[in-house]
């Protein structure tokens, strides 16, 4: 019954958004209202994409002119005669059509943020801007030379010396300490922001903003912390036993270098199979074309707009951009022939083809996600397969016998990566709502204790340096890491769907979704193409059947 009325409900909006029963004359306000509204901010966001695009290749003057471009948007959307409009908008009974009243309730929350002095609204980009910057063009050292990020992952991955494993995670840290104290000056800039909006914190307003509040995110995570407490111990206890092996020391003696990443987010490769062998002797960007291509999604667009390879001055972060939301979508990636790139390139079209295959007819503001973690759930949907063996089998080739071996160890492995990604993202959520809590408070300990807690990863002894600033996230994308983690939720609960509904399996014992155009063409109707034409729980009930829930993660990778 419940799944009735959910398409009943989805046919009856779809029915009002194509024919309508005639605007009143509130309504003939509202769209009005919109389109001048559009008129003036599609330009500047294109201009602003662009700009931002051209400082993350290598251009970083490009990001004075990104802040003075996002500063223009900001002051549109800073009106506080537009903003009383929206106001009374959002109450007035008048305005019935579903469409309208969702680009109100959208537009509403952009124009909330920016409802503060323009001198201060400067400040916040200006600064952001500075920090970004600084981000961009770092590269830490060792004994006086550079090092980049791509170097920094390969040692971490590679070498056995725990003194250079040590100065290498020491680099990767450098950054922290230049850009900190900005960092703790631009939180207090956007509490400050906050707080004259009527918010306690600007992490606070952010959540609301973004149809989120803490109570609910925090219910979610304390309930995954007690899920996955146990079986994390367990499985770290394996891994720890194995690296101190690997390292030669004992396993209380292990350090965060010991792992395989800065920040122990990722999965160490150590159960007596390197995966990256696998991709070595591969085109990582020709396997994710031939693979969307397979599935519905040609990716030739994207591809022919995006920009793959390493080169100096050029951001190491990866990313996926939407121009114009008019199909001018990108990708930004340090592209190498191994499995964490093919993750990664997987993941980032994830993002591009949810932005390509919008409904180009839909209104220009609803022509996005229904919420940032659900591009991240569909991302992370299609970076799963990277460790897939049945992916890998029919992606790569591989005989039965390199496919078994594969598949012997990757439910563990999967089980291991999405346990350690979902404690590392515990600690994400917690820094941050403390930190804007209280900025002024020992963030450098608060840092330790969290991880200690969360990761089981031991301090090294004496540190007191700004190591939880060495994350760009807290400068680029504040108060949104929680979104990966609902992200990782939604994309099992859409895996389990498709698998059961859409491909009518028993079970996902051999799913690779290779050549699953059924998939794709379902992604499409259900996810994409509706946009942000509903609050985030409704699309996710509409496409699946019932609201965001764990309970699919936790059958996946925690039991």
């Amino acid at each position: 019954m419940k799944n009735y009325w959910a398409k009943f409900g989805l046919l009856m909006f779809v029915v009002a958004y194509i024919i309508g029963c005639g605007p009143n004359a509130e309504e003939k306000k509202v769209q009005e209202f919109i389109t001048k509204h559009v008129d003036k901010i599609a330009p500047k966001m294109k201009e602003a994409n662009l700009a931002y695009w051209s400082a993350a290749n290598g251009k970083p003057e490009d990001f004075k002119k990104y802040a003075e471009l996002d500063l223009e948007i900001r002051k549109i959307q800073s009106n506080p005669q537009e903003f009383a409009l929206l106001k009374e908008f959002k109450s007035n009974e008048q305005i019935k059509d579903p469409v309208l009243k969702r680009q109100v309730d959208l537009l509403y929350n952009q124009y909330l943020e920016n409802q503060i002095d323009s001198v201060l609204m400067k400040k916040i980009v200006d600064l952001g801007t500075k920090v970004e910057t600084d981000f961009t063009g770092f590269r830490g050292e060792i004994k006086g030379k550079k090092i980049t990020s791509n170097e920094i992952e390969e040692i971490l991955k590679e070498e056995t010396d725990s003194r250079k494993r040590r100065d290498t995670w020491y680099a990767s840290k450098q950054v922290g300490e230049k850009v900190s104290d900005d960092i703790i000056k631009l939180v207090k800039l956007r509490n400050e922001a906050a707080k004259l909006l009527g918010f306690d914190n600007y992490h606070t307003m952010y959540l609301s903003m973004n149809e989120q509040n803490v109570s609910e995110l925090d219910q979610i995570f304390d309930e995954l912390y007690e899920l996955t407490n146990e079986p994390f111990k367990q499985i770290k206890a394996e891994l720890d036993s194995i690296l101190a092996d690997m390292y030669g020391v004992g396993i209380e003696g292990l350090m965060p270098w010991h792992y395989h990443d800065p920040f122990f987010q990722e999965t160490p490769l150590v159960y007596e199979l390197d995966l990256d062998i696998y991709y070595k002797d591969k085109d990582v960007k020709e396997l994710a074309v031939q693979f969307y291509d397979g599935i519905n999604m040609p990716v030739e667009s994207i591809i022919n707009n995006s920009d793959l390879y390493e080169r100096e001055g050029k951001n190491p972060h990866a990313f996926c951009a939407d121009i114009d939301r008019e199909g001018d979508v990108r990708i930004l990636c340090n592209l190498k022939n191994n499995e964490r790139w093919m993750e990664t390139m997987l993941h980032e079209l994830g993002h591009a083809v949810y932005d390509k295959y919008q409904d180009s007819k839909a209104p220009f503001l609803l022509r996005q996600p229904a919420h940032i973690f659900t591009t991240e759930a569909i991302a992370m949907f299609f970076g799963r397969l990277s460790r897939n063996a049945n992916w890998m089998q029919d992606m790569l080739g591989l005989t039965d016998e390199e496919k078994n071996e594969i598949e012997n160890m990757s439910n563990k492995y999967a089980q291991l990566k999405q346990l350690i990604f979902a404690r590392w993202a515990m600690v994400m959520y917690s820094f941050e709502k403390e930190l804007y809590a209280n900025p002024d408070q020992d963030l450098n300990q608060l840092w330790w204790d969290l991880v200690e807690k969360y990761q089981f990863v031991n301090k090294p002894a004496n540190r007191d340096k700004p190591d939880w600033a060495a994350k760009i996230h807290f400068t680029i994308a504040p108060c949104y890491y929680h979104n990966y983690l609902l992200g990782e939720l939604l994309a099992s609960q859409l895996h389990h769907y498709i698998t059961t509904n859409v491909l009518k399996l028993e079970n996902d014992k051999d799913v690779s979704y290779v050549g699953e155009k059924a998939m794709g063409d379902y992604l499409k109707k259900n996810v994409f193409n509706v946009g942000a034409v509903y609050q985030w729980n409704t699309m996710i009930v509409n496409a699946t059947g019932e609201p965001l829930t764990s309970k699919y993660f936790v059958e996946q990778f925690v039991k």
